[in-house]
């Protein structure tokens, strides 16, 4: 396989991972981040099938299914993506190819996308985007947004197209624990007590009606209609020609800054309405024109080659260069494909943008006279890849998307392999210094090996003693019964987490027999996982077969049984815990509530259902946060009551009261 294959496949993966988060409504990259990895997989393969996809078209759910708290329903026309063009050729390129007449130009709004559904006038439906062809049901939540008329003026039938978005002043005011504002949107409006969606506005920006594609006849008539029933729209103008709205595009990039809402480009249409186009999973007559990144030039003063268990990632140190309001001097260099690929050399002149604003990254070299002085290529050096492991010697297998050490009995990777089980599993008993010091010893190489400690040689070991050594053994000689995402999640897989299995086991691979039985094409095709996942889990398995079967030979670690899905009675709920449990540590208290289908959070936050806490008084953070949140707390007694399955609707809901 070629690099470009490689690279190719590895798109495929990340843009399929990405995609999915993004229909659950749990974003993990930014939009900015989710499009370079779009853009480059458009230029690699432009007749690549998954860029002609909406979602998991084909495997969406049925509309009667209820996975998440919410009813499911159609849209009334697919919600697919769009185009994007990244810069003014890009646009002129697709404009030239397009040759519209005129131009409709809106702002891009970045919110979540809804649509409101109409029979004869009365709203029967708010459908979230979901996987383009099936959504949540939202319809309860969405009459206390503003902006969402639950009758019009006319006995119209079909379907509103909006953005949920809330206002820069509000999220500052209320919602400021969120990273911003489309992300406190998106967790909002799916609540299932609708609780803060008063908070949200909804923008419409398109109209549609089944069955009678000669209603609206150009894209200005559309919002007119709109208009006049009473719907907020957002700044709509008509353009004759590709330099205007590049011109326009500057002018409202100067402006989006002084705006109460956030936009992260313009939506170009052609003027004239082609229903058979919408209907496209990525219509061809409409385009994102996106904002460009900020982006800064500085000199590539060296590379540092970042070890994380197996793999070597390339970063870049920079001369200090401002960009996105913060000083950076480190670069993330992506892996030794991309180096390549940019030609790079230490001492050029290079170009850094924050993805997302948040990640610094390295895109190339700087364009000639970026940098005076610093276009030539004298003086500098060629960057050097490692090509044994510092660890062990071996040498670095160089697929061009990854550099790492293939010996699965390297030191560094055996290590770090113990490092994540013991974080997986929250054993807080055992240190990383604990863990290096049973490592280096060679008493702890392995996690089964974890299960033969005694109090006695634990000790031994330096601030440790008889107590402590007794307390530990105690600790992870205490049975538990993971659930198999957690299990695998542990065993440090190269970017498989709990989330990634959970979507594995959702798809009907839910226990150890099914998920090694399984091959990797049919591991490839579970909705958000990819070729390169799978073929991860799939070498994981067969690597760590003796292992995993030593560890549940041991007799203290089970992989707990699926269960079913009438008995997940904490489905929709979250749990945050503060402070000691007196009849079990709070690992196993949080894993409980996963198999019963809650969810955990590290911290409070507004939409958290519950603070699990025996000492309300005790001033804490977490304690003040939730008093001031209104979040409701739990005793242990009362979680015990839950976890027996008594149900929520057992329990007194009196925000920040102690029952």
């Amino acid at each position: 396989m070629n690099g470009k294959t490689e690279r190719i496949r590895t798109l495929e993966g990340l843009v399929e991972k990405y995609q999915a988060s993004y229909y659950a409504g749990e974003a993990d990259i930014s939009d900015g981040e989710f499009d370079l990895l779009w853009d480059e997989l458009s230029r690699l393969d432009p007749e690549n099938a998954l860029l002609k996809k909406v979602g998991a078209e084909g495997r969406a759910a049925s509309p009667a299914a209820d996975v998440d708290g919410f009813p499911k329903k159609r849209h009334r026309i697919p919600m697919g993506s769009q185009s994007k063009a990244a810069n003014p050729d890009e646009f002129r390129e697709w404009a030239a190819k397009t040759g519209a007449a005129s131009w409709t130009v809106q702002y891009k709004l970045d919110g979540a996308s809804l649509e409101l559904q109409y029979e004869r006038g009365i709203l029967a439906a708010a459908v979230t985007r979901g996987d383009g062809i099936v959504g949540d049901d939202i319809t309860p939540n969405a009459l206390r947004m503003e902006g969402v008329l639950p009758r019009l003026g006319e006995a119209f039938s079909g379907g509103v197209r909006g953005e949920v978005l809330m206002t820069r002043a509000v999220w500052q005011a209320k919602h400021s624990e969120k990273a911003n504002c489309r992300n406190a949107a998106n967790g909002i409006m799916r609540r299932k007590d609708g609780e803060g969606c008063e908070d949200l506005r909804v923008i419409a920006y398109d109209v549609s009606a089944p069955g009678n594609d000669s209603l609206f006849a150009r894209e200005r008539d559309k919002i007119a209609w709109l208009q006049k029933q009473g719907f907020q729209t957002p700044r709509t103008v008509e353009l004759k020609d590709a330099e205007e709205v590049i011109a326009y595009r500057e002018r409202v990039a100067q402006e989006r800054e002084r705006m109460d809402i956030d936009i992260d480009g313009l939506v170009v249409k052609d003027s004239i309405v082609d229903m058979a186009d919408l209907r496209r999973p990525r219509p061809e007559r409409q385009i994102a024109f996106k904002f460009a990144l900020e982006t800064a030039f500085s000199i590539l003063r060296g590379v540092e080659w970042s070890e994380s268990g197996a793999t070597y990632t390339p970063i870049g140190i920079i001369d200090p260069v401002r960009i996105a309001g913060t000083t950076v001097q480190r670069a993330n260099l992506n892996n030794p494909g991309r180096i390549r690929a940019m030609g790079l050399r230490i001492g050029q002149a290079v170009s850094v943008v924050k993805r997302g604003e948040i990640i610094p990254k390295i895109e190339g070299r700087a364009p000639e006279g970026a940098l005076p002085g610093e276009d030539s290529i004298e003086g500098t050096e060629d960057i050097v890849f490692p090509e044994t492991c510092a660890s062990c010697g071996a040498p670095l297998e160089d697929e061009g998307t990854r550099l790492y050490c293939p010996n699965t009995a390297c030191p560094k990777r055996l290590l770090h392999r113990l490092q994540k089980w013991v974080k997986v599993l929250d054993i807080m008993e055992i240190g990383d210094k604990l863990i290096q010091q049973l490592f280096d010893s060679g008493r702890v190489r392995h996690i089964a090996d974890l299960y033969t400690l005694t109090a006695e040689e634990l000790a031994a070991f330096e601030r440790m003693g008889d107590v402590s050594g007794a307390k530990v053994v105690r600790y992870i000689r205490a049975p538990r019964a993971l659930p198999l995402a957690a299990f695998i999640a542990g065993l440090d897989f190269e970017g498989v987490g709990e989330l990634v299995m959970e979507k594995i086991a959702g798809a009907g691979y839910d226990t150890l027999e099914k998920l090694r039985a399984a091959s990797l094409e049919a591991l490839a095709a579970v909705y958000g996982i990819g070729e390169i996942t799978a073929g991860t889990i799939v070498q994981g398995l067969a690597e760590c077969k003796e292992a995993i079967d030593a560890i549940l030979a041991a007799g203290v670690i089970r992989i707990a049984p699926p269960p079913a899905k009438d008995e997940l009675p904490l489905r929709g709920l979250s749990f945050c815990f503060t402070g000691e449990l007196a009849t079990m540590k709070r690992s196993e208290a949080q894993e409980r509530v996963k198999a019963l289908g809650g969810a955990i959070k590290s911290s409070v936050v507004k939409d958290l259902s519950y603070l699990v806490t025996n000492d309300p008084g005790s001033g804490s953070a977490k304690n003040q946060k939730a008093q001031s949140l209104g979040v409701a707390l739990l005793d242990e007694a009362a979680f015990l009551r839950l976890l027996e399955r008594r149900g929520p609707e057992q329990m007194p809901r009196k925000p920040g009261e102690l029952f």
